[in-house]
């Protein structure tokens, strides 16, 4: 296929990686010919975008640093292929990876998430934090989580697009798609791979992102399965409650207020993850949205919905697209 309509968009958050950006994109290039390589240089003040431009990639500008999160999100939304695969920038991954990746896509799964080794080049901070997010995970979605938090992965574009408005901005991005296509019953397999020592330095904090981690699950959880959550919460006020009130009547033959509180506590948390689940089912409905009218729906990073014609057909052809190097993201 042509580079107007590849069958594969490889998707490249970049910020400030001038250094390593431009071998990248030529060797991905030379390597997949008939892709498209998309560079989302999200606000860098380095030659990001004049390296990546040189090198062949068709380049998205943010006009000002918006996060990783919101580059994905502006990538996916411009990307042309049906199948989407994104990568570090960092030249941490070998050219042949996103082939691999795709390959296993390809066997019937929605969303392939290249998953690192374990000695992979961390802190051991940072492994552990891992370690403990991927078993958290795993415990909330009954399903093995390898890796979490892994920014590598291929996945089929119209099931993507279906979760853009609930991804955040910042490097948490993985976290919340990966449970929201789990959630939500899609194709999830992980594939192994070996990362590179990255060129220039890590961005990611472990303490402050890893906190956001944690936060994030919560949330995924609470959207697609509230009653994982409240449904425990409000059986622990229950039978607080029923041993408070046993233990003070059987010792002092009195009844108290406390155990009023906490069954009316314990009652409330159920009723609010009644009325979580039916919020969940509508959530669901609206993540169908998908291709209607020659229409296809996207979120913006900010969190705005807007339409754009989908290639192929009538209202595509009575368009115009934007060009390869337009700065079409600036002002998101």
């Amino acid at each position: 296929m042509s580079k107007t309509n590849p069958e594969v968009t490889v998707v490249l958050p970049a910020y400030n990686e001038a250094m390593a950006i431009g071998t990248v994109v030529s060797a991905l290039c030379a390597a997949y010919p008939g892709w498209e390589i998309l560079v989302v240089d999200d606000g860098s003040r380095d030659a990001t975008r004049e390296m990546a431009m040189a090198a062949g990639a068709r380049v998205v500008h943010h006009a000002r640093n918006m996060g990783n999160g919101a580059a994905v999100k502006t990538g996916a939304g411009h990307a042309r292929g049906r199948y989407l695969v994104f990568m570090d920038a960092d030249g941490q991954h070998s050219t042949d990876l996103p082939g691999q990746l795709i390959t296993v896509l390809k066997e019937g799964y929605d969303m392939v998430v290249g998953a690192r080794a374990m000695d992979t080049h961390a802190g051991l901070a940072r492994r552990w934090g891992n370690r403990a997010l991927n078993y958290f995970a795993s415990m909330m979605t009954d399903q093995a989580i390898p890796d979490l938090t892994s920014g590598v992965r291929a996945v089929r574009g119209a099931a993507f697009k279906r979760f853009l408005y609930l991804l955040p901005n910042g490097f948490s991005y993985p976290t919340t798609i990966t449970m929201a296509f789990m959630r939500s019953g899609l194709a999830v397999t992980f594939h192994p791979i070996r990362a590179r020592k990255r060129q220039g330095v890590s961005k990611i904090k472990f303490v402050r992102d890893g906190s956001r981690f944690l936060i994030i699950i919560m949330k995924i959880v609470t959207l697609y399965s509230p009653m994982r959550i409240f449904l425990p919460v409000s059986l622990a006020f229950f039978f607080t409650a029923l041993g408070w009130y046993l233990h003070v009547y059987a010792t002092s033959g009195r009844f108290t207020n406390m155990p009023v509180l906490l069954f009316t506590v314990s009652v409330v948390t159920f009723l609010i993850g009644l009325v979580s689940d039916q919020i969940t089912t509508l959530h669901m409905s609206l993540s169908q949205i998908g291709v209607h009218d020659g229409h296809e729906t996207l979120f913006d990073p900010a969190g705005k919905v807007g339409q754009r014609p989908v290639e192929g057909s009538r209202v595509a052809e009575e368009g115009r697209r934007p060009d390869s190097h337009d700065d079409i993201a600036q002002g998101v």
